[in-house]
């Protein structure tokens, strides 16, 4: 008796937390998106436009979760060699951007490679085109670009653990049984870095799904993703609250998905043994 009551007194403040500010805004947005019968749904998933925002918005989350896992398994990889204290240093230098809110790094990105942004008027002496330039960052892959700014630490503060403790010896025993540098690596590092690379992209990829700040502040509503269709349905230009309830369902859906797939990779990946170096040992 006395530790079930210990168990629910630690549980009851999680479950009161879990309980206010999650399942209750969930039942509340769930009810608003099935009024009417749910015919918001219909008109939700039959609009050519909220369709081109779902593709839009995968494509945006995937490239962009893509490309800050190999940058930040390529950092991650660098820090791993470094001494400690020059790690520790450049750790909390890459770990600042997490401290800036979506509307801050838009408004960097736009300093920096607007139409007067500073990066944006050195290349113009080089020859380039300001014009040009200031367009790529106002487009759909500018936006990714700037994703990557707050992706890349997540990735590297992931990868960052596995790679420190890896036991590089068994590189060398690999290479000494005749593998070739790069056969080394993808035979012996990369399975057992990879359940954590998986982990890392669905997390990156979840939060490009959802990021609406530096959306909203970089682009407006002139790319269509679904976190900027879903202020349209409650912006002073619309006022849609059932259709943008069923967004923010499948927001949530996509999101929970992502999530559900790295979680049950990873512990696929965990239960299984590492080629490692037995395949050298015959």
């Amino acid at each position: 008796m006395n530790r079930r009551w210990i168990t629910l007194s630690f549980a009851g403040p999680g479950a009161l937390v879990l309980a206010l500010f999650f399942l209750t805004p969930l039942l509340v947005v769930g009810r608003e998106g099935f009024i009417e019968s749910g015919a918001a749904w219909g008109r939700v998933l039959k609009d050519p436009v909220f369709l081109q925002g779902l593709y839009n918005t995968l494509l945006l989350s995937i490239t962009s979760a893509a490309f800050s896992l190999v940058v930040g398994f390529c950092v991650a990889l660098h820090l791993s060699h470094l001494p400690e204290n020059r790690r520790t240093a450049y750790l909390f230098l890459i770990s600042l951007p997490l401290t800036f809110s979506g509307l801050i790094v838009a408004y960097g990105f736009i300093l920096a490679f607007g139409r007067a942004g500073f990066i944006t008027l050195l290349l113009a002496e080089l020859g380039f085109d300001p014009a040009t330039l200031a367009g790529f960052i106002y487009s759909p892959v500018g936006l990714g670009f700037a994703y990557t700014y707050f992706l890349i630490p997540r990735v590297v503060l992931l990868l960052l653990p596995v790679l420190v403790n890896f036991d590089q010896n068994q590189l060398a025993a690999a290479e000494s049984l005749g593998a070739g540098r790069i056969k080394a690596l993808w035979d012996v590092l990369v399975p057992q870095v990879l359940p954590t690379a998986a982990a890392a992209f669905c997390l990156v990829a979840a939060v490009a799904l959802g990021a609406y700040g530096t959306a909203l502040a970089l682009v407006g509503t002139q790319v269509n993703i679904l976190p900027l269709l879903l202020y349209s349905k409650i912006s002073e230009a619309g006022s849609d609250f059932p259709a943008a309830a069923v967004i923010s369902l499948i927001l949530l859906s996509l999101c929970s998905l992502i999530m559900a797939v790295a979680e049950v990779y990873a512990s696929a990946r965990e239960e299984k043994d590492s080629p490692g170096l037995s395949r050298y040992m015959y």
